[in-house]
């Protein structure tokens, strides 16, 4: 079975839509106070859509609740991790580190004990870092911590380095595994 977080937003919904589409079994946490009517018109889009947002398991759990996540997370072999804050107010920093950096943690953290095949992130090019020198921001900018940065680029950056760790992790331990071990790609 697949899990997603941040199904009831807009990369969310879509890759819902697109997986159970393709025959996957799919859970999508959600939060307490989520909205599903986002997701729905996503849906409703498509001919088939209705009947395929029914396939989808929903499941209540906060990125910040570990409890809840170890329930979200049975029998569950890859994770595609799309939740997230956005804003640019400075005022929600420390929101935007807890969901951002702090959820994404959580989310590794389970990935590794659960022996996830594959767990993909879903990030912003917010996080790459300056323009070059021809004005171009792409994989190759470098991260300058001395440079100024939005409260989301921070924290969507810490997000990052998370699974960059999910993934040096995984590296430490794959001389000693099988081929058919499960290993988290970044």
């Amino acid at each position: 079975m697949i899990l997603v977080t941040g199904g009831t937003g807009l990369v969310g919904s879509h890759l819902l839509y697109a997986l159970v589409k393709a025959g996957h079994s799919v859970r999508a946490i959600h939060r307490r106070e989520s909205s599903f009517d986002a997701v729905k018109k996503v849906f409703s889009y498509r001919q088939d859509g209705p009947a395929l947002y029914q396939k989808i398991e929903w499941q209540e759990a906060n990125l910040l609740d570990i409890m809840q996540l170890e329930v979200a997370f049975k029998d569950i072999l890859r994770v595609y991790h799309c939740a997230a804050c956005i804003s640019f107010d400075p005022k929600k920093y420390n929101l935007l580190r807890k969901t951002n950096i702090t959820g994404t943690a959580n989310i590794v953290n389970m990935a590794l004990t659960h022996n996830i095949d594959k767990l993909c992130y879903v990030s912003s090019i917010a996080s790459l870092g300056q323009r070059n020198s021809k004005g171009v921001i792409n994989e190759e900018s470098e991260w300058n911590p001395d440079q100024k940065h939005s409260v989301y680029s921070i924290s969507k950056y810490g997000a990052e380095m998370e699974v960059w760790r999910a993934s040096q992790a995984s590296k430490t331990v794959e001389s000693s595994l099988s081929e058919d071990t499960p290993l988290i790609v970044a």
